[in-house]
């Protein structure tokens, strides 16, 4: 909530600076858009190294789907969660992004330095006249953190916990559970891998941390690119089959839109390491290129160990823990589609919304 409030009041004290309330008292409107060599500081090539760190920062939306087997209307609640992802997406991400390049140039003296007192939030809540933007917006990085963390504990520890269940780790290991079923191993695996990420921060002057950064947002690209192909060949496999109106969700954007993800990923991934060509940098090139060559070794190396074979699109089993409602989750949604007047509306705007 606190983040939340945070960025409503960012939005509302950037419209303030812009019109005017700022040390220089004049309007900014859109200037710093075109002040220097903005918008694209480096032509192409500046604009395509940003990618790896967008991504890094984008991470984590796809994750919703871990929690579709614990929810207890996945049919009515995962197109929820989607809609409002995307609403979260588009106002406090994009919406951010849209205010701060309004008011803070890409040249402030100090932006680059990574510390919380020239950071973009900052820096409009200092142009607003806030002497202690500082420590607020430490508050609000220490919750957002600490929210990021919870999540990356709990989506870390499941995929461990899978991925011993499908044998790609050691069952023994990795899938026990304590008497409320937590996978203990899991959680302290993964806890153990955010200490070591979080103690690399303070290592070769946050060189270690940027090198993970580029990993991790590489390897989002790539879950990325893997979720673009598996829609495709999910959805060959359902129409190959006739299964198609059994589909709980329909993906508007097919089929087109997960082609365009395949595309534009991949797009993605080859030219943002453009600034490691010219000039020739060898520790750029391998801190945005590892990965894809890390992903390759890995994927084969299993293929191999398992004897895995493809599998044609009659032949996919789509019966295997499919989801079945229960009688009751079948009531409920009928009564929630037949609500009317006031009811339905709080309904549509609690399932598009909120």
């Amino acid at each position: 909530m606190l983040k939340v409030i945070a960025i409503v009041i960012f939005f509302i004290l950037s419209i303030v600076v812009n019109v005017g309330h700022n040390p220089q008292h004049e309007y900014i409107g859109f200037k710093n858009w075109t002040h220097g060599d903005a918008p694209f500081v480096s032509g192409f090539k500046g604009f395509a190294s940003l990618f790896v760190s967008a991504s890094f920062a984008y991470g984590g939306t796809e994750s919703i789907t871990l929690t579709n087997g614990e929810t207890e209307n996945p049919i009515r609640n995962t197109p929820k969660i989607i809609r409002t992802v995307f609403w979260r997406i588009l106002i406090f991400y994009v919406g951010s992004i849209f205010f701060i390049a309004m008011n803070v140039p890409y040249d402030y003296p100090g932006i680059s330095s990574g510390s919380v007192i020239t950071s973009s939030f900052t820096i409009v809540f200092q142009m607003a006249g806030s002497k202690s933007a500082g420590s607020f917006m430490n508050a609000v990085i220490m919750t957002s953190v600490i929210s990021a963390c919870n999540h990356a504990l709990f989506a870390g520890s499941r995929v461990m916990y899978n991925m011993g269940l499908e044998g790609m780790l050691p069952a023994k290991i990795f899938c026990k559970t304590n008497r409320y079923k937590v996978p203990y191993v899991s959680v302290i695996c993964t806890s153990l891998i955010g200490l070591l990420a979080f103690g690399s921060s303070f290592i070769g002057a946050g060189e270690v941390w940027t090198w993970l950064q580029n990993i991790v947002g590489v390897s989002n690209q790539i879950a990325w690119l893997c979720i673009g192909i598996t829609s495709i060949r999910f959805r060959k496999g359902l129409e190959a089959q006739g299964l198609t109106d059994q589909l709980q969700f329909v993906n508007w954007t097919y089929p087109w839109g997960p082609w365009i993800l395949v595309i534009f990923v991949s797009f993605i991934i080859l030219v943002q390491g453009w600034s490691a060509f010219d000039p020739w940098n060898t520790k750029n090139f391998f801190s945005v290129y590892l990965e894809l060559f890390v992903f390759p070794v890995c994927y084969l190396i299993w293929w191999i160990y398992k004897r895995d074979k493809f599998v044609k699109a009659e032949d996919m089993d789509f019966v295997t823990d499919r989801y079945v409602p229960t009688k009751d989750v079948i009531e409920l949604n009928e009564k929630l589609d037949n609500l009317k007047g006031w009811p339905k509306y709080k309904q549509l705007v609690h399932e598009y919304v909120l």
